[in-house]
């Protein structure tokens, strides 16, 4: 039994699977389907509520904690100069894809469709971390670049739907962000008075930081990604000790080790409330929104990751530019953040529905990413 479930969540395959209900669901019974998703079992809560809002948070959490532990001394992004040349693919990554999308809907697109230029400037952090994982090793320092690169563009993503994208009816409201910036000063003092269980940091911590976000009318999936950088960690003397060293009981290690299995069959959840696209909805925005994730993140973080080489700032070691090539195809993945923001730039459910299915048939650039990888020869580092 232990074999299966490490099996499941190697793979990914809850997340795999809930899309895949989602898809023949929706299309077999689409009534039923809308009604069990949004079927409220107190105040505003339903399934949705669950999966977007709190099940989310602990995996925008644990990426962070992978992202903490890559930029700590003997990581694959220590110095931290070397985070900044991924920055770069991150700017690259977002504006490759807007550009190609304002291209493609001028030439085949229609005036209605251009709200959603920011759809294609997030990546499925889950999918494109488990193709990473595939075809570089677990190990390779691509896969921290990676990593690094789609966290902050699903950042980005969220600042475009509460920027560019607010709720008439809820407007962004500022303020309550003290109350994320008072989480943070928790979680700082907490880490001065030597606070070795991590359990303080995330209720205290990450509750402030997760309310200030709600109550600001701002997605607070990335509510902890603002208190898991001050989990004290153990000293780090060789690159991936995290992965390797079972005896780190750390509060930073401690998190991820008891929270991994809820986050990956919780993204089977996910995969339910937000993939039930009905086949009738594809149209040109599917197209645009497609070719935007391909063709705009691949040439767009490729390029600006070579602006960041050129402006002083190398990547990493290990890393080449066949490298950032794949990087940018694998960062075409596109699902969680961008399903939010199909969901906020449009209000007709039919082009809301199209550019949603744009977004699940990224899930074809896998296919493209391991015939680029065989090309390439790329090895891998596990």
């Amino acid at each position: 039994m232990s074999k299966t479930v490490h099996l499941l969540r190697e793979f990914s395959l809850p997340l795999i699977f809930g899309v895949l209900v989602a898809i023949f669901w929706v299309n077999i019974d689409p009534n039923s389907y809308y009604s069990v998703i949004h079927h409220k079992w107190f105040g505003n809560v339903d399934l949705h509520f669950i999966a977007n809002d709190i099940i989310m948070v602990f995996f925008f959490g644990i990426a962070a904690v992978e992202i903490t532990q890559s930029v700590l001394p003997g990581g694959d992004l220590n110095p931290i100069k070397k985070a900044i040349n991924p920055l770069f693919g991150t700017l690259g990554g977002v504006l490759g894809p807007i550009s190609v999308f304002f291209l493609l809907n001028y030439l085949v697109g229609d005036p209605s469709y251009s709200n959603g230029w920011g759809i294609p400037t997030a990546t499925d952090i889950a999918l494109a971390w488990l193709i990473a994982r595939f075809i570089f090793g677990k190990n390779h320092p691509a896969v921290s670049f990676l990593l690094l690169l789609a966290i902050v563009d699903d950042a980005i993503g969220l600042g475009i739907i509460a920027i560019f994208y607010p709720d008439p009816t809820h407007p962004v409201n500022p303020v309550w962000l003290l109350i994320t910036l008072s989480g943070m000063l928790f979680a700082f003092i907490l880490r001065k008075m030597g606070a070795k269980n991590y359990w303080p940091y995330i209720i205290l911590g990450g509750g402030l930081s997760w309310i200030g976000l709600y109550k600001a009318y701002i997605h607070p999936a990335l509510a902890l990604v603002f208190i898991i950088p001050f989990l004290p960690h153990a000293k780090r003397e060789r690159e991936h000790i995290f992965e390797e060293n079972l005896d780190d009981h750390s509060p930073l290690a401690q998190f991820e080790h008891e929270w991994k299995a809820f986050v990956d069959f919780g993204l089977f959840v996910f995969g339910l409330t937000n993939a039930g696209v009905e086949f009738s909805a594809i149209n040109s925005v599917t197209w645009i929104v497609f070719l935007s994730l391909l063709l705009g993140k691949s040439m767009g973080i490729t390029l600006f990751s070579w602006f960041g080489v050129k402006a002083g700032f190398p990547l990493p070691q290990g890393m080449e530019y066949k490298h950032i090539i794949l990087v940018g195809i694998i960062a075409g993945l596109g699902l969680t953040v961008a399903l939010f923001v199909a969901g906020a730039a449009y209000t007709d459910p039919l082009i809301q529905g199209s550019a949603k299915m744009g977004a699940l048939f990224s899930a074809f650039v896998t296919l493209i990413a391991f015939i680029v990888a065989k090309i390439f020869k790329i090895k891998k580092i596990n």
